[in-house]
């Protein structure tokens, strides 16, 4: 005797069964690194100075490893397309699972919409100082943010036969970049342009508890998080009660140490100079490099990768935010307009141009009024109040 919980999910199945499911676990572990080792959040640690590793500890032990557990007992139990949406549902009701689908495919909105502000930045630390003008242009991060809103889009339609690529290349060269963000302070020391590099130092925070506490939450919320992102992607995935649990498993060490170091950097070299918060890895490579004899050539190939890496993780919240009103419309709480799968490549196509459509007026409309550094803060933290509603209802 079936349960109404076993039909629900029997349901889901159904409708997954249309899907094409082009991802295996190599392509799940590359997605969750894309997807978590964000380029900005080591600038933000940074600004803890010597004590961001006492605050990476305490996020990694409060946060981060209660998430991948509560991430891989949920898919191992409902591998369902749409993921939290899914689980929420049906660990509670309907609305529960539609409110949080709702603040989820905000938070993606808000990440799309700041890509082009990502890219246009790293853009203009590759070109050089003759490109200082492109961030503060208006007219050109809207331009900018179009034509990767219609490219992603265009992407996002073909299906993830051809996304997961798009991914892939993207986890890679932000491994690359990371390494050289790395092991440029060894480099540094070597050379006699750093004195001291202590990139473990454990130290506790001397500024006031609210600032502590205010990128404290980033870190955790914001940099941890994401593991549950991919599961949204169940029903295109060939094993998902098997390989997301892996992939969140193999790729957490990779992301600890990725962000760990990867601050340490950022101090070694910025310093006491104010940071770039939308593009500090950029600016840490421009300094680390700077008595090069190619410096300039090295460190725009490497902020070219960090900007491959920016719009592939931008193709991901494309993805999963175009999954999220598809499964809504299965359940009839969206029209079943937002349903309806391109014939060719069994993808929402419906959905996919609304998302490209908000996403791009969002974007147009955060820089009314405002600089980038200030455009960024606001729509960032309107994606970190979105996502902490999300994990409520998850750890719930």
């Amino acid at each position: 005797m079936h349960t109404s919980l076993d039909r629900a999910e029997r349901d889901v199945q159904e409708h997954s069964g249309a899907l094409k499911k082009p991802l295996g676990l190599r392509d799940l572990v590359l997605t969750q690194i894309l997807f978590v080792v964000g380029s900005s959040w080591v600038g933000a640690a940074a600004k803890l100075g010597q004590s961001h590793l006492f605050f990476w500890l305490l996020a990694i032990l409060l946060f981060y490893i209660p998430q991948a557990a509560v991430v891989i007992y949920l898919n191992v139990r409902m591998p369902l397309e749409g993921g939290i949406y899914q689980w929420a549902k049906l660990g509670f009701n309907e609305f529960t699972g539609f409110i949080v689908a709702w603040n989820l495919w905000l938070l993606s909105i808000t990440v799309i919409a700041l890509g082009g502000m990502f890219t246009t930045t790293n853009l203009s630390y590759a070109i050089g100082p003759g490109a200082a003008w492109m961030p503060n242009s208006k007219w050109c991060v809207s331009l900018i943010s179009a034509a990767l809103v219609g490219g992603l889009g265009w992407t996002c339609v073909r299906g993830l036969s051809l996304g997961k690529w798009l991914h892939n290349v993207g986890a890679f060269a932000m491994l690359i970049v990371y390494a050289a963000l790395i092991f440029l302070p060894l480099v540094g020391l070597a050379r006699g342009e750093l004195k001291t590099y202590h990139p473990l130092q454990l130290a506790l925070p001397t500024m006031s508890i609210f600032y502590c506490f205010n990128i404290f939450s980033k870190l955790a919320v914001g940099a941890l998080s994401g593991f549950e992102y991919v599961a949204i992607l169940a029903g295109e995935t060939r094993a998902p009660a098997r390989d997301i649990g892996r992939s969140v498993l193999i790729a957490s060490p990779v992301i600890a140490l990725a962000f760990i170091l990867g601050t340490s950097s950022v101090l070694a070299f910025v310093g006491n100079r104010p940071i770039d918060l939308i593009g500090p890895v950029p600016q840490t490579l421009r300094l680390g490099l700077q008595s090069f004899p190619i410096a300039g050539a090295i460190a725009s190939v490497g902020i070219l990768l960090m900007t491959a890496r920016s719009i592939s993780s931008t193709s991901v919240h494309v993805t999963g935010s175009s999954r999220l009103p598809m499964v809504a419309g299965w359940d009839r709480l969206l029209p079943r307009w937002f349903s309806r799968l391109q014939p060719r490549y069994k993808t929402p196509v419906n959905s996919i141009i609304f998302v490209g459509a908000t996403t791009l007026l969002i974007a147009i409309a955060s820089q009314i009024g405002t600089g980038i550094q200030e455009a960024f803060q606001l729509v960032d933290n309107a994606a970190n109040v979105f996502y902490g509603i999300v994990y409520f209802t998850m750890f719930a």
